[in-house]
């Protein structure tokens, strides 16, 4: 990767806009995503098999979503007061304390308690990055940098699903997750030991050493500095998260459980690499677009993806139709790169990260009601739940079509 004499790559490095602290980035997201998605998507298996009901499937995702939220808060609040560098060290250590409690103690309670800690890594990562991109790329290679973050993150999604499912299907539901689990905390372990060498603490600091430093910022304060159009995005971000939400957990159960023909946890986990595929060749070519025009027709088209997807999966009942609906999941993270850039160009100046923060604070607080009902709406019928989600994601596009905005000004 030549630089030049300012130290920016050049060539193919500088056009997947690869500068050496978002290459340690990427490095940790490979390591810990990894060890995250070998479990975490039969971890409603996991809970069922160890007793806890459909109910505790329900508390799962809405803690997820919650935690997520408040971590995404306070984690960008931090990174713009402490740096990235640091953070990151902070929560890669609770998830290795949260990996360690779903190892030791095999109860579906354990799991919850565990989950709140190892649930905080790409929360708190997720602000902090997205901060250092746009501080380290100029603003034609924004959505290029998110979509290569985006682009790494789902190698380990792709990955990880494809061996916990062979892991369970060779050993097991219960020994098969905590095997997998224990891999995660090595992972975790090897990404703690490389990012203090990776990332450059100096090039992430918000704050130059001569700049007085900013008290972290409330959320009442900084909500009211954020401009209309970053707020009505929020709010069809907010439906369609519930759209996505009301299914999320339940659809391993739906796929292994509910349908003429069920597959397999490998058969599973090879849907999931096709959703993580289709992903990965759409990023690059659409991240090279959107840095040249506007973003919001990318934004518009993924929401209507979004929309779609618990309708198709309605009417996959065997392997192969639910091959065509991943792909269409897949298809989801079209504009999804896109989204996010188009966040940090609305945040107030110099609160990048902790606005990022309180944009998922606000939105995943309020879809967290979503995660838990659809426990409820899954014990009605399956059908229900799904339907009640496409009702959500058509609200939240039809919005975005009628108000949604790429600037700031108004």
């Amino acid at each position: 990767m030549p630089l030049t004499p300012g130290g920016r790559r050049t060539g193919l490095a500088a056009f997947l806009a690869l500068e050496r602290s978002i290459v340690g980035v990427l490095a940790m997201v490979v390591l810990v995503g990894l060890g995250e998605r070998l479990a975490e998507r039969f971890l409603p298996l996991y809970l069922v098999a160890l007793g806890g009901g459909v109910l505790s499937v329900g508390l799962l995702n809405g803690l997820d979503n919650f935690l997520s939220a408040i971590y995404s808060f306070f984690g960008g609040a931090l990174a713009d007061r402490l740096g990235v560098k640091r953070s990151l060290l902070l929560f890669d250590l609770l998830a290795m304390a949260g990996y360690l409690v779903v190892i030791l103690v095999p109860r579906w309670e354990a799991v919850l308690a565990g989950a709140v800690l190892f649930l905080s890594w790409s929360a708190i990562s997720l602000p902090a990055t997205m901060a250092l991109i746009f501080r380290v790329l100029p603003s034609n290679r924004r959505v290029m940098g998110v979509s290569m973050h985006s682009l790494t993150r789902r190698v380990p999604m792709a990955l990880g699903p494809v061996l916990g499912g062979l892991a369970i299907d060779a050993l097991g539901v219960e020994r098969g997750i905590r095997v997998a689990f224990s891999a995660a905390l090595l992972l975790a372990a090897l990404a703690a030991i490389l990012q203090t060498r990776l990332i450059e603490a100096d090039a992430i600091d918000p704050v130059a050493p001569v700049a007085p430093r900013r008290p972290l910022a409330g959320p009442g304060g900084l909500w009211q500095r954020l401009p209309p159009s970053l707020k009505r995005l929020l709010l069809a971000d907010i439906l369609i998260r519930f759209c996505e939400q009301i299914p999320y957990a339940f659809v391993v159960l739906w796929c292994m459980q509910a349908i003429t023909d069920p597959v397999s946890a490998t058969a599973f986990g090879l849907l999931t690499t096709v959703e993580m595929v289709t992903a990965l060749l759409v990023y690059l070519p659409v991240a090279w677009l959107a840095d040249r025009s506007h973003k919001k027709p990318f934004v518009l088209v993924t929401f209507a993806i979004f929309t779609l997807f618990p309708l198709v999966l309605l009417v996959s009942r065997s392997f192969w139709p639910l091959v065509g609906a991943f792909v269409l999941r897949g298809l989801k993270e079209l504009g999804e790169p896109t989204r996010k850039a188009l966040i940090l160009e609305l945040a107030p100046e110099r609160e990048k990260a902790a606005a990022f923060g309180l944009y998922y604070l606000l939105r995943d607080l309020v879809v967290s009601i979503a995660a838990f009902s659809g426990a409820l709406l899954w014990a009605v019928d399956p059908s229900v739940n799904l339907l009640t989600a496409t009702v959500c994601g058509l609200a939240g596009t039809l919005w975005y079509a009628w108000k949604g905005r790429d600037e700031r000004a108004e």
